[in-house]
């Protein structure tokens, strides 16, 4: 589940950067610093954690955690302890599926012999 539900390891890091601190209201340059990532990554995750109802944000642009449901709340706590535990294990689920999505791109390019 974890491989379908994060397009990066950085879009993990930034749910669990903002979960551990759920009251606070951060700007996309402390994102960036705290991560030492990139605005462009942070920007997109924040999106995708956004639809996903994991993060809401401020009419200045800050954001924070905030669960839209108790089964999202409780994934992301079973997460946030996996990944403590275990962060080689979740890296590869999420970078697995990274790379079965870029190989089945790569393919459509593959020039094949067609049957005579």
């Amino acid at each position: 589940m974890v491989g379908s539900c994060f397009a990066s390891v950085w879009s993990l890091e930034l749910l669990l950067l903002l979960h551990a601190q759920p009251n606070r209201f951060w700007a996309t340059s402390e994102i960036v610093a705290e991560l030492r990532s990139s605005e462009l990554v942070v920007t997109q995750s924040l999106q995708d954690l956004t639809n996903a109802g994991l993060v809401i944000g401020e009419g200045d642009g800050r954001v924070r955690y905030a669960s839209a449901s108790a089964d999202l709340t409780a994934f992301v706590e079973k997460l946030a302890h996996e990944y403590r535990t275990r962060p080689g294990q979740v890296r590869r689920m999420i970078v697995s599926r990274s790379s079965a999505k870029l190989m089945s791109f790569s393919d459509a390019f593959l020039i094949r012999k067609l049957p005579p």
